[in-house]
């Protein structure tokens, strides 16, 4: 019998999955990449010889991976090298002012505890609590449903469980709910920050981002080569079950016939039929008419969604002095607010805004400076607005000029660096990503109703589905890796009823 032919355009770690999964099943797949290697946005960066990861950092949720490799017959722990920190974060307020969080909780409680006292302690505990039930309800119940609702949420948690549905806080913002657990700004913001990691601001993000912090408890890995060795390690999988992968290879129109999908054309003209289209790429391409105007249907009023938060980032090797970095670091701003304002409302980058640093020699193969310098990766929030913004040399050596030196106020001094330092601008990610001006979670999670206005895993065009961190269940590496899986079961079950 003939198997089903499937493109998955786009090799993120959505795309990635998806090809895994479905090539483990029997399906015939071919992956379309626009750029020269895997991973989309788990970008990893060369300088002087020494990769540097520069996009994803963080490897949390070890047990969606390990699932994923075991459904398509293998272990993880063939394909990586994992390394779990005792440190998940240090956090800076100034110099003299700092928080490490721990994998061991009771050792955060404390740490809290001396930091701001044992009412925040008990705060901490109290928080903690809350961010598992809110996890625990929403995990099978929207993290992994293809396309959840409101009413939808409600039959799936039952009359049992509706206490805790009651409790996931939808209406309330985060920074506002933080305030019923902690008095210590510094706690809010710190706890707060969850919200950036869809992009987002915690002044306008629901409370139910709390469960990030649960997520967090249960483990941070390192893995050993840097991040970019999971985008290879899918990948592998998907070859090893005879997927077929073309890279340098962009997509000029996904093709449509009565309303159903029927393959794809690709910029040099050539055409490729298909069964299945599935598209990691971010759903604002698609809805701009980047893959033809009647695969913009697919998604129809997508265009006006708010955009996430994009970046300015550096990836630079240099020798560093005072401050002691761990390998995940926050330097925080010192007006919250302020900073959030200028992004969202006011569209302009901060003039002091928070920075996050990850030492990428820090616990894991090494564990601080090497001769030549250690590998830094260093990201300041920023509008997306790259699309209509050139932030040019000027603007972006005044704002290195801002972060150095607020970074000198903390206590860091970042010297002799080498020559080479790479950094991308929200107009750089515009190109990289299109149609998202520099958005690096898709559409911002603002209010109630945000997560269940992001695309699902199908569209309306029979047989086009969506697969990435800007579709459900949501940004960040584990939740992409769902969102192909969920399209690959989507998929399959199509295809069952026909």
């Amino acid at each position: 019998m003939p198997r089903d032919r499937v493109i998955v355009i786009g090799a993120g770690i959505g795309g990635l999955t998806s090809a895994a999964q479905l090539a483990a099943r029997g399906m015939r797949v071919r992956v379309l990449e626009s750029a020269d290697y895997p991973g989309g946005k788990m970008r990893q960066i060369d300088i002087n010889g020494r990769g540097i990861d520069s996009g994803p950092t963080v490897f949390t949720m070890r047990w969606i991976f390990e699932d994923l490799f075991s459904d398509a017959g293998a272990s993880l722990s063939d394909y990586l090298r994992l390394q779990p920190l005792e440190i998940i974060a240090r956090h800076a307020w100034s110099e003299h002012e700092r928080l490490d969080l721990f994998s061991d909780h009771e050792r955060s409680i404390e740490a809290i505890g001396d930091f701001a006292g044992a009412a925040e302690a008990r705060g901490y505990r109290a928080f903690s609590e809350q961010a598992r039930i809110i996890y625990e309800t929403l995990d099978k119940t929207f993290i992994r449903d293809t396309r959840p609702s409101i009413l939808g949420l409600v039959g799936r948690c039952g009359i049992r469980g509706f206490g805790n549905l009651s409790g996931i806080k939808p209406y309330d913002s985060l920074w506002q709910t933080l305030g019923q657990y902690f008095k210590d700004e510094r706690l809010r913001q710190l706890f707060g920050r969850y919200s950036t990691y869809c992009g987002s601001s915690p002044f306008e993000s629901p409370a139910t981002l709390m469960l990030i912090a649960h997520v967090e408890q249960q483990g941070v890995w390192s893995i050993e080569g840097g991040m970019h060795q999971l985008a290879c390690a899918l990948g592998r999988l998907a070859q090893e079950h005879g997927a077929e992968f073309r890279y340098g290879t962009r997509v000029e129109e996904i093709l449509v016939e009565h309303g159903r999908t029927t393959g794809v054309r690709l910029a040099d003209g050539e055409v490729i039929p298909a069964d299945a289209v599935i598209f990691n790429g971010d759903p604002a391409a698609l809805a701009a008419g980047h893959l033809g105007a009647t695969a913009a249907k697919a998604l129809p009023g997508h265009r006006h969604a708010t955009r996430s938060l994009s970046a300015i980032t550096w990836s630079l090797v240099a020798k560093t002095e005072g401050f002691p970095l761990a390998r995940h670091n926050v330097f925080f701003s010192r007006d919250y607010a302020a900073e959030f304002k200028d992004l969202f409302r006011h569209a302009r980058l901060p003039d002091e805004g928070t920075l996050y640093i990850c030492a990428q020699d820090r616990g894991a193969e090494l564990d601080g400076n090497s001769t030549e310098g250690e590998r830094l990766f260093c990201l300041l929030n920023a509008p997306a607005r790259g699309d209509v913004h050139p932030f040019d040399a000027s603007e972006i050596d005044q704002c290195e000029q801002r972060v150095f030196s607020l970074l000198e106020r903390y206590g860091l001094r970042v010297c002799k660096r080498a020559q080479e330092t790479q950094v991308t601008t929200p107009a750089r990610f515009d190109q990289l990503f299109p149609a998202t001006g520099g958005a690096l979670y898709g559409q911002a999670t603002h209010g109630w109703r945000a997560s269940f206005n992001r695309p699902g895993s199908r569209t309306r065009i029979h047989r086009l589905y969506l697969a990435g961190g800007s579709t459900h269940p949501g940004a960040g590496v584990p939740m992409a890796a769902m969102s192909g899986r969920l399209a690959a079961n989507c998929l399959f079950e199509d295809l069952g009823s026909t």
